[in-house]
């Protein structure tokens, strides 16, 4: 979840961090953090928690000096951006310099297609990508290479915290909606250098030589051209500019009589307007939209507090002491004894909770303090449960065996419970035995668990 106060590169920040401590914990120095305390609150706050991760998060990259490692996706990025759009610039130029050539005369539409056609093709790709959803007709060719720097980075194995720091700065900055429209920008950006070099090297030919345009066609009809010249022109009678007029079109026919300065001071106006109006206005036009879109995206980016690696540190770095009973105990139901567990008071449990368990066995620990006397093991109980919450209409701590891997069974047991409960619920995954850890497949698993269930994730609980 993103946070006013906070921009898209703090998130990208905790996100580097996250795969660097995932994968390289043992490389990092955490004697900066030990001195830490756990932030008491009555209930969860997002932003005590942000600020928590921040303040963590800075204490870490300054103790392990990876400022540098961490930035380091980013100029590289910016970097082949730069290369992209000097090398369109370039191309744009030699592209209006071949078209043109060493001739006295023009071909007024070669010269378009050249500087217009691809273009246009480019923006209609674009759109079909952006409407279809198809990330290789959205980026282009361009941006795709300006993008290869930064995942080839994180693919190298010499340097494991720069190739984590680049992985996470890949996924965070150039996937998803955030990917998609920087992508797109950049690819609007290549096409806009395009144009503007290519219409700015005809600009210095048209000054220094004096050219003739001419047009001709061997395949359409005759009148396709001119008919085509009139319809580019209608937009340009509305800022006051003059196009070519019938008779002028017709004299610019290949082979016809040589021009006057008029006729080749209106086929100019009309080339220069047509490459403004139908090219670097539209190109424009998406730039300004991609570069909006970009920050809105980056605004909306939320962090996924469903990881395990945010769940654990919610509960390391946000605490609050709880008690907790059992409402209306079924005596049918064999009593599951508290054990002491190891670890840290920081749930934000209330006084009084209904604790049950799902298919738990004998050897299932809960934490001390907790004392579940209700196990749903089959349709009945299930059933017995449900009612019971209905009327007791008590917050509720669901244990689960977190060894097991939920199914689709074990989640719409949860949703009902949770939609039967219509008060904040827990999730709590519960070991068998303490020494042995959960592993992070099986809390992932639960997490997203806890997600489709609308069970937020300050309250999954692990041991």
């Amino acid at each position: 979840m993103a946070n006013k106060n906070h921009s898209f590169s703090d998130l990208v920040r905790l996100e580097q961090l996250r795969h660097i401590e995932t994968h390289q914990a043992q490389a990092l120095s955490y004697a900066s953090i030990a001195d830490m305390a756990p932030h008491a609150s009555p209930g969860f706050s997002y932003t005590a928690f942000f600020e928590k991760l921040l303040s963590r998060a800075r204490r870490l990259i300054q103790d392990n000096a990876l400022n540098n490692t961490l930035q380091q996706p980013e100029k590289l990025f910016l970097r082949a951006g730069r290369i992209v759009v000097l090398l369109a610039a370039l191309l744009g130029g030699l592209a209006a310099g071949n078209a043109v050539g060493a001739s006295a005369t023009l071909n007024i539409y070669w010269l378009l297609a050249v500087l217009l056609g691809f273009n246009f093709l480019s923006m209609l790709l674009w759109g079909a990508g952006m409407l279809f959803n198809v990330h290789g007709l959205n980026s282009g060719i361009a941006a795709q290479l300006a993008c290869w720097l930064p995942a080839r980075l994180k693919d190298k194995d010499s340097d494991k915290l720069g190739s984590l720091a680049a992985k996470a700065w890949w996924e965070t900055s150039l996937t998803g909606k955030v990917g998609k429209w920087r992508i797109s920008l950049l690819t609007h950006q290549f096409w806009l250098a395009y144009l503007l070099a290519g219409m700015g090297m005809l600009i210095l030919l048209m000054m220094a030589r004096q050219y003739d345009f001419v047009w001709g066609t061997t395949l359409l009809p005759e009148s396709s051209l001119p008919e085509l010249t009139r319809l580019l022109a209608a937009p340009m009678e509305y800022i006051g500019l003059i196009p070519p007029d019938s008779q002028q079109i017709a004299a610019s026919r290949v082979g016809g009589d040589m021009q006057d300065a008029s006729t080749r001071a209106a086929w100019a106006k009309f080339l220069l307007a047509t490459l403004m109006l139908y090219g670097l206005l539209p190109r424009l036009a998406l730039t300004l939209l991609s570069s909006f879109m970009l920050k809105l995206s980056e605004r909306r980016f939320k962090l996924d507090l469903y990881l395990p690696y945010y769940v654990t540190l919610r509960q390391q770095l946000t605490a609050s002491e709880f008690t907790t009973s059992v409402i209306d105990a079924d005596p049918g139901i064999a009593v599951h004894h508290a054990e002491p567990v190891p670890g840290r008071k920081n749930h934000n449990l209330p006084a009084e909770a209904n604790a049950v368990g799902i298919e738990l066995d004998d050897h299932t620990i809960w934490p001390k303090g907790i004392n579940c006397q209700h196990n749903i093991i089959d349709q009945a109980s299930f059933t017995g449960m449900i009612g019971q919450i209905k009327a007791t209409k008590g917050s509720l701590l669901i244990g689960v065996a977190a060894h097991r891997l939920p199914d689709r069974g074990v989640q719409r047991m949860i949703s009902e419970l949770v939609a039967a409960a219509g008060s904040p619920v827990w999730l709590m995954l519960l070991r068998s035995r303490t020494s042995i850890p959960i592993a992070e497949s099986r809390k992932l698993a639960w997490f997203r668990l806890a997600q489709a269930c609308a069970i937020p994730a300050e309250n999954v609980i692990t041991q």
